[in-house]
């Protein structure tokens, strides 16, 4: 438990400093032609559901065993080796800085009022239309996905770094990235994806529920007394077609008095999505600032759960 601690400590600040440089080697990047190419070769024919699963359970065990390996024989080298290995990569996993970097690259053409180029900025981020979009819904749009992968990009990767050190925050990348390449619930990948959307929905559970309600706890609510704002979250979270975005969501809303959900476009089809949040204050730019100052308060906080956790851990299993 310690080393995982001291891995985790090294690869948020890994993460911090660095990201993920777009030239450099990356496991996601060898997972997703991984997905691509047995999407390619099982999403026909019958049986795609039980096909899909065969891929998601083939990208899984795949993962967790190189891991497994590559961890194992790096703490046989020495311990502080198998510690930075695990670290770095943990951080392969976490998207602090890429978060707020993309966040930044859609604030600073709107800060020059160029919607053009904020609006192309945002298509890279986000799955919905934005090429008709004005200045409020390109902040909306930007803080809602801010909002939503605080939890899916930083929080829930650290917190199975946790539990199972790199193999296990690895293994939740590839559920993850599975999700994200064919969890759709469109005529192609209603059913080859089922079981990788159902598992990515099962894996951040948790880790989406501690996020939104340590920042409730931690944070201060201008616009709502507590009672309320904890009245909201629950209130609110439950509203989303995901049953875990809708955390992250609530919970920003609410601590920026602001509503998110609303009317999207994808593909040209309209898609109603609830509201968050009351709109006690109209969005603007500065919100998108303030929501990577929420998703960087999510990780201080996260990081500290998870440290007195794990010191708790290691102090009663001494005990017993």
């Amino acid at each position: 438990m310690i080393g995982h601690l001291i891995s985790i400590t090294i690869a948020i600040i890994l993460d911090k400093l660095i990201g993920d440089p777009p030239s450099w080697p990356h496991p996601v990047k060898g997972m997703g032609k991984l997905i691509s190419y047995l999407d390619q070769r099982l999403n026909k024919g019958r049986n795609r559901q039980l096909k899909g699963l065969w891929m998601l359970m083939s990208v899984l065990v795949l993962t967790f065993l190189l891991s497994c390996f590559l961890v194992y024989i790096s703490y046989q080298l020495h311990w502080w080796i198998g510690v930075i290995i695990e670290a770095l990569l943990i951080a392969t996993t976490i998207a602090q800085k890429s978060l707020k970097d993309a966040a930044i690259e859609v604030y600073e053409p709107l800060q020059a009022n160029d919607l053009v180029l904020a609006r192309r900025k945002l298509s890279y981020i986000v799955g919905r239309d934005t090429e008709q979009l004005e200045e409020k819904e390109i902040v909306r749009a930007t803080v809602e996905t801010v909002a939503e992968n605080t939890s899916d990009g930083i929080t829930a990767p650290l917190f199975w770094a946790f539990i199972g050190g790199a193999p296990f925050s690895l293994v939740y990348r590839a559920i993850n990235t599975c999700d994200s390449m064919v969890g759709y619930k469109n005529d192609k990948y209603r059913e080859f994806g089922y079981y990788a959307a159902k598992c990515d929905d099962i894996v951040n559970y948790l880790p989406s529920r501690i996020t939104a309600m340590l920042l409730l706890l931690v944070s201060r609510t201008p616009f709502h007394s507590k009672k309320e704002a904890w009245k909201l979250l629950f209130q609110d979270a439950k509203k989303h077609p995901s049953p875990n975005s809708g955390w992250g969501e609530a919970v920003t809303a609410i601590l920026l008095g602001i509503q998110l959900g609303g009317i999207n476009y994808y593909r040209g089809q309209k898609s109603d999505r609830a509201r968050m949040g009351t709109a006690l204050q109209p969005l603007g730019k500065k919100h998108i600032i303030e929501s990577t100052k929420i998703a960087n308060k999510a990780v201080v906080y996260f990081y500290l759960f998870l440290f007195i956790g794990g010191i708790g851990f290691e102090l009663a299993n001494a005990w017993s």
